[in-house]
């Protein structure tokens, strides 16, 4: 009984919820490899026992497997032993330095280092797309699920397709966590609708108006663009000067940038 504990309060610091449905798992990696083309590399975002890693190798020729939780390591070598294209890696996937070569991540993700890993992908200048496994309303919030949209998503957007792909239920974990996942498909355009040029200019515009400052987007961008500017911008996107800048989808940010900069 004490060992159980003892085990359980290491998941539970560790944030560990394992998936524990075969269905689920398939699913899933499918969601992560759609198409019969083999995935060149992939990366395993928290192996945990096994059950994503093993529906995602048939689906690409090299999987790198990571695992932060040394009690598990030597199960998930034990278990792949036979199948050589993966490589179980011990040790904290934040901490690994992004291949230069195109790769893919996929994970059930520790759901109390979710921002982290994001973050991680979006830096990646290799990486074609990511499939994560979330608590659900993370993956709501930051697909606009809720009809309202974050500074990460509409900032990231012209380089990356934010969508939220399925729900899963609570149950389909142990131990079962308090609320059910979403599973977040990240993807990077093969052609940015932003030059790269103006990147930087995207940046700034974007982050101009989630400052808040005067209480709506239309007084914020007003701090760094002429009135009568801003206002084209506005009904150029057809957008009301009221609205909140949460309501702004990032179709829209694009006109306003547009018009804004040009």
């Amino acid at each position: 009984m004490a060992r159980f504990a003892r085990t359980s309060s290491i998941s539970r610091a560790l944030s560990q919820n394992f998936l524990a449905d075969r269905a689920t798992a398939e699913r899933l990696a499918h969601l992560a490899v759609p198409s019969a083309r083999h995935k060149p590399l992939l990366l395993e975002v928290g192996a945990g026992k096994g059950a994503l890693t093993a529906t995602l190798a048939p689906r690409c020729r090299e999987l790198r497997a990571y695992e932060i939780d040394p009690r598990l390591v030597p199960v998930l070598r034990t278990r792949f032993s036979d199948t050589p294209h993966v490589r179980i890696v011990h040790g904290d996937f934040l901490g690994v330095r992004p291949p230069r070569t195109p790769f893919s991540v996929a994970g059930n993700v520790p759901y109390s280092r979710t921002a982290e890993i994001v973050d991680w992908c979006l830096r990646a200048p290799a990486l074609t797309d990511a499939t994560l496994l979330t608590q659900l309303e993370y993956a709501r919030k930051r697909t606009g699920d809720y009809g309202r949209w974050t500074l990460l998503t509409v900032r990231s957007w012209p380089w990356f397709e934010w969508r939220l792909v399925a729900r899963v239920g609570r149950t389909r974990f142990r131990p079962v966590p308090r609320v059910d996942a979403g599973v977040i498909r990240i993807e990077r355009r093969r052609v940015p609708l932003v030059d790269p040029s103006r990147a930087g200019s995207w940046r700034r515009t974007v982050e101009l108006g989630f400052t808040g400052v005067g209480g709506s987007l239309y007084a914020s961008l007003r701090r760094a663009h002429p009135g009568r500017r801003v206002s084209a911008a506005f009904r150029a996107a057809r957008l009301d000067p009221g609205i909140p800048v949460g309501e702004v989808p990032p179709e829209r940010w694009l006109v306003l940038h547009e018009v804004l900069t040009s």
